[in-house]
């Protein structure tokens, strides 16, 4: 393994098996070394220069040669190019290529991530250019063919924080046909920002665009798709300014079932920008300040409630699964330094937009799917036979009196929901029911939203931050105007892909099997829109990291403040090596390792999800209550370490706290620190003394990665992204 780096591609042999039965193999061969500049801090030791790694999964230093440290000065954070690969007697060699600053400089967390994860944060200059030669308002020849919406009262309804508008709303009563067939329901209009009439395809900013695929969201900052003239000016749809956009006009009946829809490019004027807190405060007082302040559209925002309500019970009807979830969001002070961390709550007004939003999407999709143009879906897939047995199994062992069937449908999954809520372990039977389902990733084949109990879906909504939005709205208006819109060629999907596209044909040659069928071969065209859809989900995925790994470093950052320090908190995870456990007061997570849990032997119930002592019977699980103490923080790993904390321990750690000790006194190290160190490579010594915290590893094996699970990531408050 001292050959070989993380990401390298690498062929095994395997040798032997261990005493559990485990098979141990041995690098023979490195198929493939990818171009990686690796981030670290640089140290200087007895006179020779080196990059710790940031990320743990790397396992060994870089040496830098006198002449290759640049401007750089010991201790601070650097990017590295690798000059010559590890070998079986030999360090890797590398060259400082850029200087980041000083490990504690505000917004170092997000400038190491966004290079760690290979997040693209500067635009071409083709792409800036282009940007500049764009006009700064609506021109009149860019209103030709399009519907004059300007005086429709639409609005737009974000976040407080928002400052990109991708949609606005409006509603009103409506009646379908004449007479005594008649149907009384609302027209409900959505318009979304035409970022396809700027954006042409192949153009600078659109390859930039292709590029990042999604805007990345960081506590205090965003790395926008698409460059700041169009995100935050000519595509947004601010208040009172002419906007171009694409319209989805449907009417929806008292059921809350779309009868018909239309789509069509519009010019608009957003007649007000509200906020999600200011419209929930309407809608619960018609005639108090916030009311009397707005009340020429107090009227459409009832309407909107209306058509919310009647599309709420539709998605009831449809079984589509509904967990509330408690979102938290990061409040930073302006150095950057977390000053509390709240939670996010949902209110009628995120409902509201995120139902109108949803049924957007849906006739997006089903628009495409029936002209029969390729394009790409938004899929989310029921659970895998393998972790359908698993949630079967420990919806016996629990008792719940509820079973999945063979083939469960999202109905399934909401009745155990529902039929749960009042449980004490409702928390943990809510998060096995979410872990036993996939991802949802774009393609070109429609298999449904599973989740949302949709037979087609896809993504229509947020053109200015997510790139298959984009490719949906040239589609839409490739049918429109009786074309076709062809994907240009596309770079073809790497390493970062494969594991999605191995799913993809695995789950197409079940499918085959299934029905009886030979594996066609995609053709050319499916194929181009197969690798844009892999390219999206990877960079979203890509992005998901990179702005939790932000989190997950502030979260350490702050708990460092708090070492020794007592809180309450419950289990929101049980594994193998010990269970993870949310503070209550502030939702950060932590490990209690498996040593501190007492002195007996635990055993995992993988079936339960809990961890289970022999001698006394006590059980940990997910939603069981617990107090712990602060005992470690290592920030370059993302880990924090709780201590538990029994009723024997408080006089003590009273007296420890009376003495000034709990932040000075050094944590307890677990016992299998060292035997975690005894399976990889190790630091040298001497380096232990310039580290500002003491660096552990996950007993888990998963180095660097953060048991911080949740926090904002600063998007925008709707759930509309699923």
């Amino acid at each position: 393994m001292r050959a070989v780096l993380h990401k390298d591609r690498v062929k095994v042999r395997i040798v032997r098996s261990d005493r559990k039965g485990r098979p141990e193999g041995r690098v023979v061969e490195i198929v493939e070394r990818p171009h990686q500049p690796i981030i670290g801090r640089l140290l200087q030791e007895g006179g020779v220069w080196l990059v710790a790694p940031e990320d743990k999964r790397y396992g060994q230093d870089v040496l830098i040669p006198k002449g290759a440290t640049g401007t750089a000065k010991t201790g601070q954070v650097v990017v590295v190019d690798l000059v010559e690969p590890p070998a079986l007697y030999g360090q890797p060699v590398g060259r400082v290529k850029e200087v980041l600053g000083e490990i504690d400089d505000p917004g170092m967390e997000i400038e190491i991530a966004v290079r760690k994860y290979s997040v693209p944060h500067e635009f071409s200059e083709a792409c800036i250019a282009q940007a500049r030669s764009l006009p700064d308002k609506v021109r009149p020849q860019d209103k030709k063919h399009r519907v004059d919406l300007t005086d429709v009262p639409l609005v737009t309804i974000d976040g407080e924080d928002a400052r990109d508008f991708d949609d606005a709303v409006y509603c009103e009563p409506a009646t379908s046909g004449r007479g005594k067939s008649a149907i009384k329901g609302w027209r409900l209009l959505v318009a979304i920002a035409d970022v396809s009439h700027y954006v042409e395809t192949g153009s600078a900013i659109d390859i930039d665009a292709y590029d990042r695929a999604t805007s990345v969201y960081f506590p205090r900052r965003v790395i926008p798709m698409l460059p700041e003239k169009l995100s935050n000016g000519l595509c947004s749809l601010n208040p009172e300014v002419e906007r171009l956009c694409m319209v989805c006009d449907m009417f929806i009946d008292g059921t809350g079932e779309v009868t018909a829809y239309q789509f069509y490019p519009a010019v608009m004027w957003s007649h007000a920008r509200f906020t999600y807190t200011e419209v929930a405060a309407i809608l619960a007082n018609t005639r108090g300040p916030e009311a009397q302040r707005r009340k020429d559209r107090v009227g459409d925002l009832m309407n909107l409630h209306d058509v919310y309500r009647a599309l709420n019970s539709a998605r009831s009807r449809r079984g589509a699964v509904d967990f509330e979830t408690v979102e938290t969001q990061i409040v930073c002070d302006e150095s950057g330094r977390i000053e509390k961390i709240v939670p996010r709550t949902r209110n009628d007004a995120h409902k509201l937009i995120e139902e109108a939003m949803l049924a957007a999407n849906v006739c997006s999709a089903d628009f495409i799917l029936q002209s029969k143009h390729p394009g790409l879906y938004r899929v989310h897939e029921g659970p895998t036979p393998e972790k359908r047995e698993i949630l079967s199994s420990y919806l016996k062992a629990t008792g719940v009196g509820l079973d999945i069937s063979d083939d469960p449908s999202p109905g399934e999954f909401q009745a155990i929901a529902q039929a749960t809520k009042d449980r004490p372990d409702a928390q943990q039977i809510h998060s096995m029911l979410l872990r036993s389902m996939q991802q949802a990733i774009y393609t070109p084949s429609n298999s449904g939203h599973f989740g949302l109990a949709f037979e087609s879906y896809t993504h229509f909504t947020s053109p200015i931050r997510r790139y298959p939005d984009l490719l949906v709205h040239r589609v839409i208006k490739a049918i429109l105007g009786k074309t076709k819109y062809q994907l240009p060629v596309l770079p073809t999907p790497g390493e970062a892909h494969a594991k999605l596209s191995r799913r993809l044909e695995k789950g197409a040659a079940s499918k085959a099997k299934v029905a009886g069928e030979k594996l066609r071969k995609p053709s050319a065209e499916v194929t181009a829109w197969l690798a844009a859809g892999l390219h999206c989900s990877a960079n979203e995925r890509r992005a998901d990291e990179a702005s939790r790994d932000v989190e997950a470093w502030l979260k350490c950052k702050y708990m460092r403040e708090h070492l020794g320090e007592e809180y309450g908190g419950v289990v929101t995870s049980a594994t193998s090596f010990g269970i993870f456990v949310t503070l209550d007061a502030m939702y950060v997570e932590g490990l209690v390792h498996i040593t501190e849990l007492g002195g007996e032997y635990f055993r995992f119930d993988e079936m339960r999800q809990e961890l289970r002592g022999e001698r006394t019977g006590m059980r940990y699980s997910i939603g069981t209550r617990v107090r712990v103490q602060v005992s470690r923080v290592d920030l370059d790993g993302r880990r924090i370490d709780f201590r538990l904390v029994r009723d024997g321990d408080e006089l003590a750690l009273r007296a420890m706290k009376d003495k000034g000790a709990s932040h000075e006194a050094s944590p307890r190290v677990p016992r299998d620190e060292q035997l975690a160190d005894n399976k990889s490579s190790r630091r040298s010594k001497s380096r232990k003394g310039a580290e500002s915290a003491p660096r552990g590893r996950n007993p888990a094996g998963s180095a660097g990665k953060a048991p911080t699970r949740n926090g904002a990531t600063g998007k925008r408050g709707r759930s509309s992204r699923r």
